[in-house]
């Protein structure tokens, strides 16, 4: 750069590029430069402020993480106060109507006036802040503390993102102190055709999203679990944001996503002195966004009491989607002029009202901690709660997810927890309060049997969860073991679909697999919707499946971790049944793509007495296969090749293609890669074919594919 002013300006041009870069990325969500872009400008402007350290502007995004650790934090007095905001206890219809009332009888309106107009907005469940900007620029960022004096947070609140250190539409004050215009055009075109006061006080919430707060979480607990004693998850993210605020250290800060929505002013430069000249919240609201700042999409104007009442149960119906926490709304006269004229009562404006919904959480006390068993086996710890409302229910259970996470907790029997529910969410424990718990409570133990059937309960290594190894014998498992028995990959049996199994276990026609196979005509046909012709269908149909093969009844056991192709390789490796169920865990590892956990799991499986015996009764009732002694993989035709099917073929399925190349010990793929050795296509063959054209891998049909086989 040839002069000190090109320098200056240089400098000047970066910042506003790389500000409305963030602004797009973080507030607006529309990137329009890649990360690589940013960073080269980001670098550049690092450049020149090092050279030159009176560049350095407290707009910079290069000071948005940096700066000393502070000693503590200072107080700031609030120009004008920061009040809060009545709260409407009626979580109903009501709220809204009594509210909209007693706005109307204040203002001393007769019966006939026409409805008023408000502003309703979500009520964020995060931490009020107050951004203080002059001509344009951050100056200093301050908490609501007891609504006269805050505390100074600039510093931790420079790393939010969301959070403008420029205004858009503000005057840009080079090094030089010589004033001229951004030189971003499409800044420019954002700017509000209000100009950006000299004196600005924004007001809003932080807080922190759904999503980075259980990222938050997950990483603390993986510096737990490498042993970091100063790591510690947290109970909410409004706990988590408001922590990270007043954290001394910026650096610290900058580690826990925040994000902020603007809401309001506080003090401002009147209109006498140049300032704008409001006439209505909404105002505020649009002016808000176009100097750059995030305002909930959610807000939006409403006429009298009935369009309050729809906005309340509008968000109240999208609350558990929104992406973060909301415990109610607000409603917010309108017009300025009425707002001064309600005034306020008791350091609450009379003109607006927080409109809750039914808490999400609340304390009780754990009266027992059971344990539930699934579906597929999973044991859940579930406590037992003294009854209280929360969320809209009472609720008398919470889960605690497992071992791993009630015990992380510290969850014993006795203790006052705080509950928490949203929507539909099955209730869960937050935390314990560790200052009211008994004395001699103890830690909370897995059982080692099932407590439905008394099977073993394992924990792979790696797995959070415990599990029933009682598969076929455990009734909690009964449904879940009868659908995958009948699906189309296993012994394939039409018509026993669910409503049907629902039908058999809860009438006790069910109890085992093999009571499948006693079933008779008339208890069939006496179930509801069960017309004669379905009854005689069904019983064909099993009587059918008693003719299957190896694989088919490997996998219709459903041993955790064994699916279709490790079934087949099982029944390749060891011809019988009975080498299968009599192998230890390393004869069983020898097998093709089974690995130590996968052999662990069929080792455990046959060694439950309960399971081996409903195996025996499924060939006491007449399931049979064709057996013969083991044929290693190594010797069989294809081995060691790998198959990819595409389109349609002549006079095969998919399903019967695949059968048939697994049988001669090929491996058969869904997509295609440089290791592939054949692409078998048919008609209508799409990407898989390209693909295979494009990596040079030899491409065969159906006839070719026969004649590998032989």
């Amino acid at each position: 750069m040839n002069t000190e002013a090109d320098v200056v300006r240089r400098a000047a041009e970066l910042r506003a590029a790389l500000n409305r870069a963030a602004h797009q990325y973080y507030t607006l969500d529309a990137p329009e430069i890649p990360d690589a872009e940013y960073d080269r400008l980001f670098q550049e402007l690092q450049a020149l402020e090092a050279a030159q350290p009176e560049l350095r502007t407290p707009d910079s995004p290069t000071q948005r993480v940096g700066g000393t650790v502070l000693d503590g934090l200072k107080p700031v007095r609030h120009a004008v106060p920061m009040l809060s905001i009545r709260t409407e206890t009626d979580t109903t219809e009501a709220g809204a109507l009594a509210f909209d009332a007693r706005v109307r009888r204040e203002l001393k309106l007769p019966p006939d006036a026409p409805p008023i107009a408000y502003v309703a907005e979500p009520k964020f469940d995060g931490l009020a802040l107050s951004l203080r900007y002059e001509h344009g620029v951050l100056a200093q960022a301050a908490t609501r503390g007891d609504g006269e004096t805050g505390e100074d947070v600039t510093q931790a609140i420079r790393t939010i993102r969301q959070i403008p250190l420029r205004l858009a539409g503000a005057v840009e004050r080079s090094a030089s102190s010589v004033e001229r215009e951004d030189p971003s055009p499409s800044l420019t075109a954002q700017r509000s055709p209000l100009n950006v006061p000299p004196l600005l006080e924004v007001r809003g919430e932080v807080y922190m999203r759904r999503d980075d707060f259980e990222a938050l979480n997950e990483r603390m607990r993986q510096r737990m679990a490498a042993g970091d004693k100063a790591a510690k998850t947290f109970v909410n993210p409004r706990n988590a944001a408001a922590g990270a605020v007043r954290q001394l250290d910026p650096a610290m800060a900058a580690e826990r996503p925040l994000s902020f929505f603007a809401y309001g002013l506080g003090e401002l430069t009147p209109p006498a002195e140049g300032g704008p000249d409001f006439q209505t919240h909404w105002q505020v609201l649009q002016a808000l966004k176009s100097w750059g700042f995030p305002v909930s999409a959610l807000a939006r104007r409403a006429l009298g009491a009935p369009d309050l009442i729809a906005f309340h149960a509008e968000v109240a119906a999208r609350r558990d989607g929104l992406p973060f926490d909301i415990d109610g709304v607000v409603y917010k006269v309108d017009s300025l002029e009425l707002q001064r004229q309600l005034g306020f009562v008791t350091r609450e404006p009379r003109w607006a009202v927080a409109h809750k919904y039914p808490a999400q959480e609340q304390l009780t006390t754990v009266q027992a901690i059971d344990v539930q068993v699934g579906r597929t086996g999973k044991l859940t710890p579930v406590a037992k709660l003294a009854p209280v409302f929360v969320g809209g229910v009472t609720v008398t259970n919470a889960t605690l997810h497992n071992e791993l996470e009630a015990r992380r907790k510290d969850v014993r029997v006795g203790d006052t927890v705080v509950v928490r529910r949203a929507g539909d969410v099955i209730p869960e424990v937050v935390s314990v309060l560790p200052d009211k718990r008994v004395a001699g409570s103890e830690e909370f133990t897995m059982p080692a049997h099932c407590p439905v059937c008394g099977s073993d309960v394992v924990r792979e290594e790696g797995e959070a969860d415990h599990r029933c190894t009682g598969g076929l014998f455990c009734a909690a498992q009964r449904k879940q073991a009868l659908l995958h028995f009948a699906s189309r990959k296993a012994l394939d049996i039409e018509g026993l679909g669910e409503k049907l199994v629902d039908q058999l276990v809860d009438g006790q026609v069910v109890r085992t697999l093999p009571d499948l196979y006693r079933m008779g005509f008339v208890s069939l046909a006496a179930l509801d919707r069960m017309a004669e012709k379905s009854a005689q269908n069904l019983l064909d149909a099993l009587q059918e499946s008693k003719r299957t093969t190896l694989a088919r009844f490997l996998y219709a056991l459903g041993i955790r971790h064994v699916g279709e192709s490790t079934a087949k390789a099982l029944a390749r490796h060891f011809g019988k049944l009975d080498g299968v169920m009599d192998a230890d865990a390393d004869q069983l590892a020898q097998v093709p793509d089974v690995g130590p956990v996968v052999a662990e799991s069929i080792h455990t499986f046959f060694a439950q007495p309960h399971n081996r015996e409903v195996v025996e009764q499924l060939r006491a009732v007449g399931l049979e296969w064709p057996e013969g002694e083991p044929a290693p993989v190594a010797l069989l035709p294809l081995a060691g090749k790998t198959f990819v099917l595409t389109g349609a073929l002549p006079t095969l399925s998919r399903d019967e293609a695949k059968e048939m190349l697994e049988a001669a010990g090929a491996k058969v793929s869904g997509s295609v890669s440089k290791k592939t050795s054949y692409v078998v296509a048919g008609e209508e063959a799409g990407g898989k074919l390209d693909k295979a054209r494009d990596l040079g891998v030899p491409v065969i049909d159906e006839a070719a594919m026969r004649a590998l086989l032989g």
